[in-house]
């Protein structure tokens, strides 16, 4: 565990890692605040600040009486919610394949949203990636975020890695909000050869534009459905 990170947020990553792992499975009870502050060695504020973060993320719901009860996993195929894919999905189900590596681009734009004059000036990190379900192509993601105070993403390997737990986890960035456009189109040669599908097989395609904790920090991505197989749901 980062040793530079808020007492807040080790308590959290651990009782997270712990609901991922089944540890604590669906119905548990996580220990009392005071027994959290005891096995941490921190105060309740910091061990209160963690476990409202758990419930915001779905992870556990609060009761009267009873304390923390672990609901489990986010559900969903998470494409929709703030939970990322990964944490959705669980590593056992999920693969990831990196189709183009991070690398350092000019841009003016970031597919149908415009970019401020900062963001243009730094630069984008770009990258592409396959997700596998089950063994079925499923989703197709390229991404773009300003190079700002990112050092190294470009050497970061990112095979079955969970974007969003890099950027918690290593930049202590985290993901607040944001909005997307969804249309329905047909996939190109490319996405027919990913997906494996034939020409007219109906894609879905989001543009996301993903708000973070860091002022100026944007991470803006395209994302493409082979929905056939899987509905998706969630909260934005």
């Amino acid at each position: 565990m980062d040793s530079s990170l808020p007492q807040y947020k080790r308590v959290y990553e651990i009782l997270r890692k712990h609901i991922l792992e089944g540890v604590y499975n669906e119905g548990d009870l996580l220990p009392s605040e005071n027994e959290l502050c005891t096995i941490h060695n921190v105060t309740r504020p910091t061990i209160r600040k963690a476990l409202d973060r758990l419930v915001n993320e779905g992870y556990i719901k609060k009761q009267q009486g009873k304390g923390s009860i672990v609901i489990g996993k986010p559900k969903g195929v998470g494409i929709l919610s703030l939970s990322g894919t990964t944490s959705a999905l669980g590593d056992e189900n999920l693969i990831t394949k990196i189709i183009v590596k991070p690398q350092l681009k000019q841009w003016d734009r970031a597919f149908s949203f415009s970019l401020s004059e900062q963001e243009k000036e730094a630069g984008c990190i770009y990258f592409e990636r396959l997700r596998i379900v089950n063994d079925k192509p499923v989703f197709f993601d390229i991404t773009m975020i300003p190079n700002l105070n990112l050092p190294r993403f470009t050497s970061i390997k990112l095979e079955n890695r969970s974007l969003f737990d890099i950027l918690r986890t290593r930049y202590q960035v985290e993901v607040t909000g944001g909005e997307q456009k969804i249309l329905a189109t047909s996939g190109n040669e490319k996405l027919q050869k990913l997906f494996n599908v034939g020409p007219g097989h109906p894609v879905l395609q989001l543009d996301r534009k993903i708000e973070t904790s860091r002022v100026g920090l944007t991470i803006y991505s395209q994302v493409y459905c082979n929905t056939a197989e899987y509905a998706l749901y969630g909260t934005f």
